[in-house]
């Protein structure tokens, strides 16, 4: 698993670089999780692209297992994607729910991510 880390003032961020890694269920979230928390980071940003596409169908439960375990360990995360177009009606309102919650935040870019994040 392989990281770039930004530091934002005390903030430390792990970007998860790996182009190889698809998060396919919950055990690989919390691999990700370990690995970032282990190298000092409580806060990561991954690409849509490295989740599987079932994490967007949240009839699947998959998006719900894995936000769930970055709640439990205390850790936030940015997804970057394009969202804007998204035809689900439950998958825009999670995401517009999970933005406003301040915990999981679905942005378009890592500018994005790391200024909701450092915040």
């Amino acid at each position: 698993m392989e990281f770039i880390f930004h530091q934002k003032g005390d903030v430390k961020i792990a970007e998860l670089t790996d182009k190889t890694m698809c998060i396919e269920n919950v055990e690989d979230a919390v691999d990700l999780l370990g690995n970032a928390d282990y190298q000092g980071a409580r806060r990561v940003i991954v690409q849509q692209q490295q989740l599987h596409p079932d994490f967007f169908v949240l009839r699947t439960g998959m998006a719900g297992e894995i936000l769930q375990k970055f709640s439990n360990y205390r850790m936030q995360l940015a997804i970057v994607g394009d969202f804007k177009n998204v035809e689900s009606k439950s998958l825009r309102d999670f995401i517009r729910e999970s933005n406003r919650q301040g915990r999981i935040f679905f942005v378009s870019s890592i500018d994005k991510a790391l200024d909701a994040l450092s915040g």
